[in-house]
């Protein structure tokens, strides 16, 4: 029973995924495409621990934990920088 669930999650986070993929390419503003590029990475790290449970494997979770800091900071460096013009101040 848990795995049909997990196979089922797995499906639905990888419509959203593409989904995400698509609100990136045809975004109508830069807002839009950095909040598109965020939602891309918790689909990401979801995906990611759905694949460890389903797998057993703990290496899923190290590189989702990866993906969850670079997706912060990049968030942030692209919001600064749309908001201010620069990065660094």
């Amino acid at each position: 029973m848990l795995e049909i669930s997990l196979k089922i999650a797995l499906l639905l986070v990888s419509i959203a995924l593409i989904m995400s993929f698509f609100r990136l390419y045809a975004g109508p503003s830069a807002p839009d495409r950095i909040l598109a590029l965020d939602t891309l990475y918790v689909n990401t790290i979801g995906l990611l621990v759905i694949a460890g449970i389903l797998l057993d494997s703990a290496l899923f979770f190290e590189a989702a934990l990866l993906i969850a800091v670079m997706g912060f900071v990049g968030t942030v460096a692209l919001s600064k920088y749309l908001l201010r013009g620069d990065i660094m101040e």
